[in-house]
């Protein structure tokens, strides 16, 4: 049952778009925190002020890094957040010192969030346009 809801729900989400005032600093920022995460670059087109990162084995969902097509400056909201699933808690854990060290502030060390749920690991930072970002693990400790 779990293993269908999780297919249906990655079915579900198509792309998510994360705004950027600088699309050089944001996909030098990405790149190190997706390949951790085992996504992929599928376009970077600095002319049209954009980068698409996706899985290895899947088209979908797509993570898309861009200048606001409205022209106006990215803004992020108060509530808003992007989170991206790890494997393990040490992936969480070196996600989340990749976007330190690449200039992100700590929103939340990576730790245990038990009032989620007993396995529940994540990290949550902001990139360096102020978007509001999570990595977490959903499983027992162990893993690489």
């Amino acid at each position: 049952m779990a293993m269908s809801v999780i297919s249906h729900v990655c079915s579900v989400i198509s792309h998510v778009c994360l705004g950027t005032a600088d699309l050089a600093r944001a996909t030098s920022f990405y790149a190190a925190l997706f390949g951790e995460l085992g996504l992929t670059l599928r376009f970077h087109e600095p002319e049209r002020g954009w980068a698409g990162w996706m899985p290895l084995d899947a088209d979908r969902p797509l993570v898309i890094v861009g200048r606001p097509w409205n022209g106006e400056a990215p803004a992020p909201g108060n509530g808003p957040m992007t989170a991206f699933s790890a494997r393990s808690r040490a992936r969480v854990d070196r996600c989340h010192a990749l976007a330190l060290a690449a200039g992100g502030t700590c929103e939340g060390p990576p730790g245990l969030r038990p009032h989620y749920h007993p396995a529940y690991y994540g990290a949550y930072f902001r990139d360096l346009d102020g978007n509001k970002l999570c990595v977490a693990c959903h499983e027992a400790e162990g893993g690489a």
